[in-house]
Order: C-alpha cells, then structure tokens, then sequence
C-alpha cells in the first residue's frame, strides 16, 4: 500500500520500512497532521506482512525537534490543556509503537530533543550519528517530560540519571552511548538487516514479556514466558531450526 502523505514518509524496501519525518525546515518538529500521518505510517508497517523491521528517522540533519509549539493553540493558554493534547496524539503513538510486535530502530541522525527524544526512547533500538544531539528539554519551558519519557528513560538509564536528563542536559552519541541511552554509534543499516533474518514471532513474544517484566513479579513471568515459548515452540521458524540442527547432526 502506498501512503500519499507530506509530513512522514513511508517507504518499504528488502522488508525494512522506512519511516521519514519530513519536516526539515522546523527540524522535522510535530504538528497535528504529522501526528496523524505518523500513526497510519506505523500502522500500516504493522498489518503489512511484506515488513519485518521498521527505521524510524528524520529528513535533513535532525531526528525531531520535539513538538511544534508554534503550530499548537497557545494564544490563550487557559483554553489549551496539554493534558487533552497529549492522549489526542503522543498517547495513542508511544502505545502503538510498543504494541507492534516487529523490531522497531530509532535512527537519531542528528538533534532529538524533548518529545521527539520520547518517541525514540518508545523504540526497541536506538542508534545515533557521530554527531546527534540528545535532551529532554521540557524543563526549559516549564513543563515535564512526556510522550513516555517517565517511563521509558528510567528503565533505560536509571532513576537518578533520568532525573538528570531530565533537567535538560544536551548530550552527545558518545555520552548516550556511555549511559546505555542508544545501542549504537553510526547507521542502522547493518542492525536492521540482521533483524530481518530473526525469527519475527519470537522476537514479537520476547518484546511483549520482556515489556510486560516492568510491572509483573517473577513468578507472574515465569508464567508469561511458559505461554510465550508454548507459541513459539508451534512456529515454522523454530520447526526449521530444529530440522536444520538435526540435519546437522546427522
């Protein structure tokens, strides 16, 4: 399926999508409609059985700049409720991206900065150009990180470190690579092929129980993981593995 949009491009090639903030003269920074194009962009690499991984990344020399406050209705600022904002757009974005069962790469190739940084934390994999810049930088206009950030960067970095990227600290790929915030320094290229030959229903279980890990107890995943491997023990993939260790052997 071909998505006739402006704001996200959305390509597939060699079953990797391609997903393309394509708004470079404000820093690919999100208004409504990128909003909207963003979502139908991750949900058709969802349902399309032709992809298996998904890179997400910005046009020109920036990932995101995070929210286009200059687009947002801020003239009479007691009529405008983040809140409201926020389960409109970032809310139903960060739980689709976590929901999709397929490998999903921020490639960070250049600034991303307060909830264009959430969104890349949302993803599975995090890889930065030599030169990207990081921040969340909510605190500088007096506001709290969102768009999952409470969440996500804790569980990445740590409570006391979080809090420290939470005061708006611009970092660099060196340093982010340093503290765990990315997985790798360059392109993601190398990463996304090698997704695409990992078996697709056994990553997607490992995903969800090892989400699902934050807010359950031992022995509630030990439980999950019974269910998970009891599925993927009946995929094809594990069938040819085995068939292709035995052959082996023999």
């Amino acid at each position: 399926m071909e998505l006739k949009q402006e704001t996200v491009l959305y390509d597939v090639n060699n079953q990797i999508a391609t997903i393309t903030l394509n708004r470079p003269n404000v820093k690919n920074a999100l208004n409504d409609e990128m909003h909207h194009e963003l979502f139908e962009s991750f949900k058709e690499a969802e349902r399309d059985s032709n992809v298996s991984v998904v890179v997400l990344q910005g046009a020109g020399d920036a990932f995101c700049s995070g929210a286009d406050l200059k687009s947002a209705s801020l003239n009479d600022r007691t009529a405008f409720d983040y809140g409201d904002s926020l389960r409109d757009t970032y809310n139903r974005l960060i739980l689709t991206i976590t929901q999709i069962q397929k490998p999903i790469i921020a490639h960070i190739n250049g600034i991303a900065v307060g909830a264009g940084l959430s969104i890349a934390l949302a993803c599975d994999f995090r890889v930065a150009a030599y030169d990207a810049k990081m921040a969340l930088s909510f605190l500088n206009i007096g506001l709290v990180p969102d768009a999952g950030a409470s969440f996500f960067l804790p569980r990445i970095v740590g409570y006391a470190k979080a809090l420290e990227l939470g005061m708006g600290q611009m970092i660099s790929a060196e340093e982010a690579y340093r503290i765990n915030l990315i997985n790798q320094i360059g392109t993601p290229e190398e990463l996304a092929k090698q997704l695409t030959e990992t078996p697709l229903e056994a990553f997607g279980l490992m995903k969800a129980t090892m989400r699902e890990s934050y807010e359950h107890s031992l022995s509630e995943i030990l439980e999950k993981e019974v269910h998970a491997q009891r599925l993927a023990g009946q995929t094809e993939d594990h069938a040819k593995a085995v068939q292709k260790f035995l052959t082996k052997r023999s």
